[in-house]
């Protein structure tokens, strides 16, 4: 990703930002960086202006950054929020926006069942996916200058594994995130131990799995893509 980002001297807005690392880096091409997530970040740099904001209701006049760096945070963007945000970020991009997602994520690998509220819960509190297409309708006012992609996987299941999956409670889902269920906004807690039933399904789900992953082959983790304001 680092490759794609352009230089220049102006302005640029890290969209979670989180501890800054991303930020420090822009920092190194731009004069100025405003550090941006939901909650303040708590880092220092004389270079990056931290605020605390949100991504679907950016707080800042048209046109207002040189280049717009959005990297694994649209995955985590409410469902009914994202064409919001995408939105925002072409609305205060000038001229480059930088986006970085997963690529083709098949979200029902690694799901969990939240034990709180008893609903699914995509793995990671990834509640969208992404390929070329969605994201040249996400940001339908900007024209695509690069792409570039990020490791392989092979990770994918199908309807009657995920089903069986469900039905042994998700013993394998990423129990261990920080991000909270997506439903009740609880932290998600580790499975009970697995019934006899359960433990069959598992068997069965994992069975299911193998009938189809040779078919599907491997695609890239992550997408990055350097997009360009149109008319600029």
């Amino acid at each position: 990703m680092l490759r794609l980002i352009p230089g220049g001297s102006g302005v640029a807005l890290d969209i979670g930002a989180r501890d800054g690392h991303f930020s420090r880096l822009l920092a190194e091409r731009y004069s100025r960086v405003v550090a941006l997530d939901l909650e303040k970040p708590a880092f220092e740099h004389p270079k990056v202006e931290c605020v605390k904001g949100d991504a679907s209701a950016l707080q800042y006049a048209d046109n207002s950054f040189d280049l717009v760096f959005c990297a694994e945070v649209l995955e985590h963007i409410p469902t009914h929020l994202l064409d919001k945000a995408c939105a925002e970020l072409g609305r205060v991009g000038r001229e480059h926006l930088l986006i970085g997602v997963p690529y083709r994520q098949d979200t029902r690998v690694g799901r969990s069942t939240c034990y709180s509220c008893g609903e699914k819960n995509p793995p990671w509190g990834h509640v969208n996916s992404f390929d070329e297409a969605r994201l040249a309708s996400l940001f339908a006012g900007y024209e695509l200058v690069s792409t570039s992609f990020v490791g392989k996987t092979d990770e994918t299941t199908n309807f009657v594994s995920a089903w069986l999956m469900d039905l042994a409670g998700n013993p394998y889902g990423t129990y261990t995130q920080d991000e909270p269920c997506v439903h009740c906004g609880q932290a998600l807690l580790k499975p009970p131990a697995r019934s006899v039933f359960q433990r069959l399904c598992t068997r069965l789900g994992f069975y299911a799995n193998r009938a189809t992953r040779p078919l599907k082959g491997t695609h890239p983790n992550w997408i990055h893509i350097l997009l360009h304001k149109r008319g600029v």
